[in-house]
This record gives C-alpha cells, structure tokens and sequence, in this order.
C-alpha cells in the first residue's frame, strides 16, 4: 500500500518546489519507487499547446519522472495569486473529490508519494459561497503527515514556530523542518537551527544549500518519514 507525506512551507517562494524535487530524486535514485503529485498549480505560464505547470515539471524532469502532466497536477491557474482567487477569476473551483481521486490514481501508481501544497499551511485554495477550503482541509481528507520547509535566514525563528504551533493546534503531524538557502557556517543560521529545534521539538532533518544537486538525508530516513 502506498506510503504518503504532504510538503508545506512557511509561506510563498520558501523553495518548497527546489525541495520537493530533490526529496523525490533522492528516493527515485536509491531505487525507491517514488512519484509527486499536487493539488493546485497557480501562477502557470501559458502556451500554445495550454497552461504550463512550471513546479510540476521541475520536479518531474529532475526527479526524472515520466509522468503526464494531468497526472502530476490537478487544477492549474494562470493567475499568479492564491488558489481561491484564482479560482474566481478564471472559474474551475478546486473540488476535494476531484483532489482526492486523483492523489489516490496518483498513490496506485508508487510506494511513495510526495505531495507538494500550495504557498504555507494557511493557504485557501477554494473560498465562495458553496464550499472553503483550505491546504490543512487537504492533509486532514488524504490523512497525511507533513514536514515543514522554511528560509534559514532571518525571521525564520518567528515563521517556523507559528506555522508548527498552527500545525500542533490543528492536529497535523510534522515529522521534521527542512532548512532551504543554507550557508555553511552562517552563525545566525546555525543558530536558527537550534533555536527551531529546541522551540519546537522537531527536528531540521535537513540543510538544503543554494543550487544543490541532493539533499542531505539518507533515502531510508527519508522514507521513514512516509505514512
């Protein structure tokens, strides 16, 4: 049966894409069988041939997974705005029976699937009159555990502990921080580290460097982070 873990960040352009990509190269590499899969894609580009979904063919071409496009990404939206507003603007509202079946078409199909979310935790990506809906609504539906994605500059201290303390509230597992835009020996950064780790109780699983071609965990840890 397959195993799951949804990717969430402490708000927009954290890298939680970079990451995702990376976390599914690293299991993919060491003969995991591995797949991506997200809900809502705003901000795409588009072409002639339609909208193009930028983050999910990131991580399909370096993870190397070949895959169809539809089948990495449910609803996609040209507006670069929030999920819900780009649902106003251009119609199509997210439905969590559509999400749903197509994680589970997607969960069929590996041992191991990353879901990447949209924007941080708090992120509407329905808002009208029928129906709200939000990323954590998402995490409760497919029963999914989480690690959390942060800057490891500064503020990251604030933004991390308010978005676990959130999390905890809410009843969401998060099995561990990712550090992205790490600089080796950066005092306020190492700091950070510890600060977040001692703040919260959950471990940075990881340092993630500008440009780096692996993350820093070992691909058995990293699996057991999969429910």
């Amino acid at each position: 049966m397959s195993k799951g873990l949804f990717v969430t960040a402490t708000g927009t352009d954290v890298g939680k894409t970079f990451v995702t990509a990376l976390i599914v190269k690293k299991l993919r590499d060491a003969g995991y069988s591995a797949g991506y899969y997200k809900a809502v894609l705003s901000g795409a580009e588009k072409k002639e041939n339609g909208l193009y979904a930028g983050d999910a063919d990131y991580v399909s071409r370096v993870a190397r997974i070949d895959e169809d496009m539809k089948n990495l990404v449910a609803y996609v939206y040209e507006n670069a705005v929030s999920p819900h507003l780009a649902a106003q603007i251009e119609g199509n509202p997210v439905e969590m029976h559509v999400v749903k079946a197509a994680y589970e078409k997607a969960a069929s199909q590996y041992d191991y699937l990353t879901m990447e979310g949209s924007g941080g935790i708090m992120c509407p990506i329905r808002y009208d009159s029928t129906s709200q809906i939000f990323l954590e609504d998402v995490i409760k539906e497919l029963n999914l555990t989480t690690i959390l994605v942060a800057d490891a500059g500064l503020g990251t201290i604030n933004s991390v502990v308010l978005s676990v303390e959130y999390m905890n509230h809410r009843n969401i597992p998060v099995k561990g921080i990712i550090f992205n835009h790490f600089h080796g020996g950066n005092v306020i950064e190492l700091d950070n580290k510890k600060m977040v780790e001692e703040i919260t109780g959950i471990p940075v699983i990881a340092l993630v460097r500008e440009n780096d071609a692996e993350i820093n965990i070992d691909a058995d840890i990293l699996a057991a982070l999969y429910e």
